[in-house]
């Protein structure tokens, strides 16, 4: 038997005669086990935002070449939207907040 499905069955063996612990052999990540994601978003916004422009450039480049002006003001304005909502994140949260507040809804 392959060592996996070995650790898995006596693992789910385990898990059957306790009857009383419903967790088993099976171990929670607990706070000191998590990983430390605190600079994620800057490190995922400072690697795909360069990436995002490339992009935006080279999408502008072509219809601004094949003539298209209504299909690359288009583009555009879509790009300016989505670069918004990920240079500035908190963006959605105080839109929401505006929108909810101007509905009458409180949001305290």
């Amino acid at each position: 038997m392959l060592p996996l499905v070995a650790n898995l069955a006596y693992a789910s063996s385990d898990l059957v005669r306790s009857t009383y612990d419903l967790a088993g052999p099976l171990v929670l990540a607990t706070s000191s086990d998590a990983p430390n994601t605190s600079g994620l978003a800057d490190f995922l916004r400072g690697f795909f935002g360069p990436l995002f422009l490339v992009i935006v450039s080279v999408v502008a480049i072509f219809f601004l070449f094949t003539r298209e002006i209504t299909r690359f003001a288009q583009f555009i304005i879509l790009a300016i939207f989505i670069g918004i909502v990920f240079y500035v994140p908190g963006i959605i949260e105080v839109t929401a907040v505006a929108i909810a507040r101007a509905m009458g809804v409180s949001t305290e």
